[in-house]
């Protein structure tokens, strides 16, 4: 286990594996503890590899899927059934084979332009917040959802149009740093050598945009043995 600092606990379980499996762990902690709390588990997604994996596990879990409540933190403008969507990620890995009700799962309509989504997503997640649990990952650059370094956007926007971003496709949607920081709890899955880098500068109080999420409570971080600086 890393330090403990500023409400971030920084835990490295083992390996990509280790990690994937304690991520749904977690979630399922957190989802039984919301259930009892308020009735229903507010969960934000997050793409990547390494939550493909925890979705899959999810996938083969026994639930109480009834009251989950899906959300996205970000996506790509491509169209709905493209391989590279999270939303399809994230449906065919897991939301397809348990019985999360279909009006409880609420994919960003990216599909229809950057401007055109996010302005409807604000909507969609009005009366969603404060989250129960946001999952993020992070990238080499220490970008995470769609918020990328260097890129700045208005400071009263709840969703973002993402142009230009500096990888593919260039136009994405993606919530706030100030909305993803609107939960209770924060996850941050880091898998690979490659994020080692990122990792340390996040660490040594770089202003990446990783750097900018808060949680309410606690914000979470899973590292495997090769992304940890330890």
């Amino acid at each position: 286990m890393l330090p403990d600092s500023n409400h971030t606990n920084w835990l490295c379980p083992g390996d990509a594996v280790a990690v994937a499996s304690q991520a749904a762990a977690l979630i399922l902690q957190h989802a039984a503890a919301a259930l009892q709390q308020h009735g229903e588990f507010r969960l934000v997604l997050a793409g990547g590899s390494t939550p493909q994996q925890v979705y899959q596990r999810l996938s083969q879990t026994a639930a109480d899927w009834t009251h989950w409540q899906i959300y996205f933190g970000d996506e790509r403008c491509l169209p709905a059934e493209h391989a590279d969507r999270n939303s399809y990620m994230a449906t065919t890995s897991w939301l397809n084979h348990v019985a999360i009700p279909a009006e409880n799962i609420h994919p960003i309509p990216a599909e229809l332009g950057a401007e055109t989504a996010a302005e409807r997503y604000a909507a969609v997640i009005e009366n969603a917040r404060p989250f129960d649990l946001v999952l993020l990952g992070i990238g080499e650059d220490g970008h995470t959802a769609s918020l990328f370094p260097g890129q700045q956007h208005p400071q009263t926007e709840t969703v973002h149009a993402i142009h230009d971003a500096p990888k593919p496709p260039p136009d994405r949607v993606s919530l706030s740093r100030a909305c993803l920081s609107d939960s209770h709890d924060v996850l941050v899955l880091v898998t690979g050598a490659s994020k080692r880098t990122a990792v340390l500068r996040w660490q040594s109080g770089v202003d990446l945009p990783i750097a900018g999420i808060t949680a309410h409570h606690r914000l979470t971080v899973l590292l495997d043995t090769t992304a940890a600086s330890i």
